[in-house]
């Protein structure tokens, strides 16, 4: 049997509220978990927003869009480069983040985040 990644460890202490998750909403973590691309990146709940990573160490990918808030919810491009939507129901604006990932945006890698000019394997 395979080993367990870090994202599908870390998604069930979420869940379950664990201390490292009390940052973040319990309506708009479920919803996020609903949706299956974003339940493959690593989630990062910090200052009232649920960000996702395509890593699961800093330096992380901070390039995806993410949630703010709770109800409403606000979702914002990278860095709050743009206000994608808002006063959106938890699962609107998970729906919302999924609909502007990038196309080549696949499971997270363990690790940090390669630095320009790095790749990943």
């Amino acid at each position: 049997m395979a080993q367990e990644t870090t994202v599908e460890k870390t998604w069930p202490l979420m869940l379950e509220g664990a201390p490292t998750a009390r940052l973040g909403s319990p309506e708009v973590i479920r919803a996020a978990y609903a949706e299956p691309r974003l339940r493959a990146l690593f989630p990062f709940p910090s200052h009232g927003c649920l960000t996702f990573h395509r890593n699961t160490e800093f330096p992380w990918s901070s390039d995806l869009p993410f949630i703010a808030g709770y109800a409403p919810c606000s979702v914002y491009a990278p860095r709050y480069a743009e206000l994608l939507g808002e006063a959106l129901t938890p699962q609107a604006a998970a729906a919302l983040v999924v609909a502007h990932l990038p196309l080549d945006c696949g499971p997270a890698v363990d690790g940090p985040w390669p630095q320009p000019g790095g790749r990943i394997d």
